[in-house]
């Protein structure tokens, strides 16, 4: 019943997204447009300390200005939560201890936002102080403090040490080894929209929340759990997202505290988060430190490889022990590395929580990888592009961390990159001044695993057809500006042959769509999308059976397309879309399928190797032109090439966005970003003061688009959305060594880094080391030694 490559009528078309025209004449209602009757405004008392003990909480003065209806505090939310089951550690309100400056202390629901913000000003919190620890090595090296009672000791959240093969013998084997080390600073999502929750709990007692969120389904459960309601009575409403690249993506305490005020006062309550208050909302990027030691032999092929990787976690667990893993999971899925040491740890600071931030956990170590192979290819005279070209993992393999390899079109990336940049004619050959850099990098399309572990379906959709031939798709996944319910309205107009204008997407909202996991990890085209493919082609069968029978043809001789189905091979012969769709009601009753995805299993037993696995992974390359000032170390970046494995385009519109979005996204980490804080306090927690690219500082761009056909995606798709960030950082750090012939091993570098290197260099002096300028001290545990499987 599937069409042929060449036969398809929507997918591949450069389609207007579906909800394109309600976004640009502002219908489309964010969290914080949304106004119900009686509707109290919630602020939320944040901690002024990055690390204090609770000792009272006067809130008095706080209940008794007009206007208040309720002020709570966490000894009414004593359960604590967290989006993994093993770090379950954050409190809706602090009760006994702050963690952080911004930390939620308590609350106000009042008839407007003046009055609730002047109450919290009355709320009376006595604090003793607590000493913070405010970095990694700071972390490492007191025990004294601890941030948390949970962790193997001291303030250590999560330690790793995995071998998979005999590293030593590699290491002998090789011809040249080098070791590096690098700093990938944290940075924040910067989203337009910020967070914003409304919730209203009813006369029945069942509460309904309205959330700028990426993952009702988890945000769901969090709230069952907390408030100690049964699962059934709670329905999540994930609204249309104004960004959120992974900010969203954790439940959070304001979504809690304003069920819980609306269950307290019999009204909805709804919250907008401030600015400031969503840069230590944060989740952003973690700040890290690498270490890479690479055994080559003298074509540049890897015998050994050993990575290290120290993250600064800020204050609670998120989904940090799935970033430290992450870190270290993907070094194998673009080059051939056939032994391989992977060591981390991932420690608590008194700082806000980091998180998934686009690319979650990869971007840092990609950076790190790419420079250092360029550094590899220099020391052996060998063009950095025919090193990576020559030693790439092939296709349906597996790696030496157990990871299934499906199609692999990074050679392609490479070569269409490097073809259209001119990078044989520029690399080592430009004026002083002026650069060219390149990298690839690899990206999963989806997590093989749930956050939770079950045996559940990670995506399910349901498709109904009426009698007017109206099309509605159901699926819980979330439209985060990346444009899901655009492909859910694709892959359901290709499978019943109409178009997507005359379908009806409903998503994210627990009550009435399946379960969908989230909108995270780049899974949504590939798992919802085949989603829709099972349930389209049950409902395809049924008006194929009755409209064979009415024109006479064979079943398997019909296509739909177009609004009609016909006959192949008589195309005249067929019938409209809509009589069909009355036909099957007449014969079948009420039409309506459902459809849902579970990724392959993965390979790997060992702790940690649910990390990394996934359907497919998308592959990428990108060569980056700039001109560095030489004076100044100002960087003005003149061209982005980028190439992307993609599978097959559902729609290449919304892939070039997804690549320039991440292009921009990517040069504002390379360049200026960072998330920084002093005694605590962050230091820019705003728009005008937290610097990211605007369009004077946005290059040219060239998307490329490479096909690949991975058999596990629908119709051969693979992800966008997360991949084509990876690349572009070390491209951009590559160019700077090309330009101006030193070396910036950290992001941003900025130009105060980049003067202060070329001053090192025409005085004589060592560059100096990145970060701090050492590598933390830890003693990792002994090994996990896991034997690789054959491919």
């Amino acid at each position: 019943m599937g069409n042929s490559e060449g036969e398809y009528s929507v997918i591949g078309r450069p389609l207007i997204k579906v909800d394109a025209m309600a976004k640009v004449t502002g219908e489309t209602k964010f969290a914080d447009d949304l106004s119900l009757p009686r509707m109290l405004h919630a602020k939320i008392l944040r901690s002024p300390h990055p690390h204090a003990r609770i000792l009272s909480v006067d809130t008095g003065p706080a209940e008794s200005l007009p206007g208040v209806h309720a002020v709570l505090t966490g000894r009414a939310l004593p359960i604590t939560f967290g989006i993994l089951p093993v770090s379950q550690d954050e409190e809706a309100l602090a009760i006994e201890r702050v963690r952080y400056v911004g930390d939620p202390v308590a609350a106000v629901a009042a008839l407007d936002e003046e009055t609730a913000e002047a109450a919290c000003r009355l709320i009376r919190v006595e604090y003793e102080v607590l000493p913070a620890v405010m970095d990694l090595d700071e972390a490492l090296r007191r025990e004294d403090v601890r941030i948390h009672d949970y962790g193997p000791r001291g303030n250590i959240h999560k330690e790793v040490a995995l071998t998979f093969g005999d590293v030593e013998e590699g290491f002998a084997e090789a011809d040249y080894v080098r070791e590096d080390a690098f700093f990938y600073e944290g940075s924040t999502h910067l989203p337009m929209e910020q967070h914003a929750a409304l919730a209203a709990c009813g006369a029945d007692g069942k509460l309904c929340l309205w959330s700028a969120t990426q993952t009702p389904h988890y945000v769901h459960r969090a709230l069952a759990k907390v408030l100690e309601l049964p699962a059934s009575h709670i329905r999540v409403i994930a609204m249309p997202n104004g960004g959120a690249f992974g900010g969203k993506s954790d439940p959070f305490s304001h979504e809690i505290v304003v069920c819980k005020l609306s269950m307290l006062t019999g009204r909805p309550v709804k919250i907008c988060l401030t600015r400031e208050e969503v840069f230590y909302a944060h989740r952003g990027r973690h700040p890290v430190q690498m270490w890479f030691r690479t055994g080559v032999t003298r074509d540049g092929r890897i015998t050994a490889m050993h990575f290290r990787s120290y993250l600064d976690g800020g204050a609670y667990g998120s989904y940090g022990v799935a970033s430290l893993y992450y870190t270290g999971a993907l070094q194998t899925v673009t080059y051939q590395v056939p032994r391989y040491k992977f060591e981390g740890v991932r420690v608590f600071t008194n700082k806000p929580p980091c998180g998934p931030k686009r690319g979650h956990g990869t971007p840092q170590p990609r950076c790190a990888l790419e420079v250092h192979l360029d550094k590899i290819a220099e020391h052996l005279g060998l063009d950095p592009y025919e090193m990576r070209r020559r030693h790439l993992v092939p296709p349906d393999s597996v790696t030496v961390n157990q990871l299934r390899i499906g199609t692999v079109g990074l050679g392609e990336c490479l070569d269409r990159v490097v073809e259209r940049s001119g990078w044989k004619a520029k690399h080592g050959k430009l004026p002083f001044g002026r650069g060219i850099g390149l990298a690839g990098s690899a990206y999963i399309s989806g997590a093989g695993l749930p956050i939770y572990w079950n045996a559940l379906p990670h995506s399910g959709v349901q498709i109904k057809i009426d009698r007017g031939g109206g099309v509605a798709v159901f699926c819980g996944s979330t439209d985060i500006g990346q444009g899901s319910d655009s492909v859910l309205a694709y892959v359901a107009a290709e499978e019943l042959g109409i178009e997507p204008e005359d379908i009806r997407v409903v998503t994210a909202d627990t009550d009435l769509t399946p379960v969908d996991l989230g909108s995270y990890s780049s899974r949504v085209t590939l798992m919802t999308g085949n989603a829709t493919i099972e349930a389209g082609r049950k409902l395809k069968a049924l008006l194929f059976q009755v409209a064979a029978e009415k024109l006479g043809v064979p079943a398997d001789r019909l296509r739909a397309a177009h609004r009609r189905i016909f006959d192949r091979d008589n195309p005249a012969a067929g019938m409209p879309f809509v009589e069909a769709a009355v036909l099957a009601e007449a014969r079948f009753g009420t039409l309506g399928a459902v459809g849902s995805y579970t990724p392959p299993k993965g390979l790997g037993k060992y702790k940690g190797a649910g990390v990394g696995p996934t359907p497919t992974y998308s592959y990428s390359a990108a060569a980056v032109e700039l001109t560095v000032d030489p004076e100044t170390g100002f960087i003005a970046v003149d061209k982005v090439w980028l190439a992307h494995d993609v599978g097959k385009a559902i729609n290449p519109i919304l892939v070039i966005g997804q690549i320039e979005g991440s292009v921009y996204m990517a040069l504002g980490e390379a360049l200026m970003e960072e998330q920084v804080f002093r005694k605590g306090v962050h230091k820019i927690p705003s728009m005008l003061e937290y610097k990211s690219p605007t369009f004077l500082e946005t290059p040219e761009m060239e998307s490329i688009l490479v096909e690949t056909l991975d058999p596990a995606g629908p119709y051969g798709a693979k992800e966008v959305g997360q991949g084509v960030h990876l690349p572009v950082v070390p491209a951009v750090l590559n160019a700077i060594s090309d330009a101006v012939g030193v070396r910036i091993d950290e992001v941003p570098a900025s130009p105060e880094k980049i003067a202060k290197a070329l001053e090192n260099k025409r005085r004589g002096r060592a560059p100096e080391a990145p970060g701090n300028g050492r590598l933390p001290s830890v003693v990792f545990p002994e090994p996990v030694v896991v034997q690789p499987v054959g491919g």
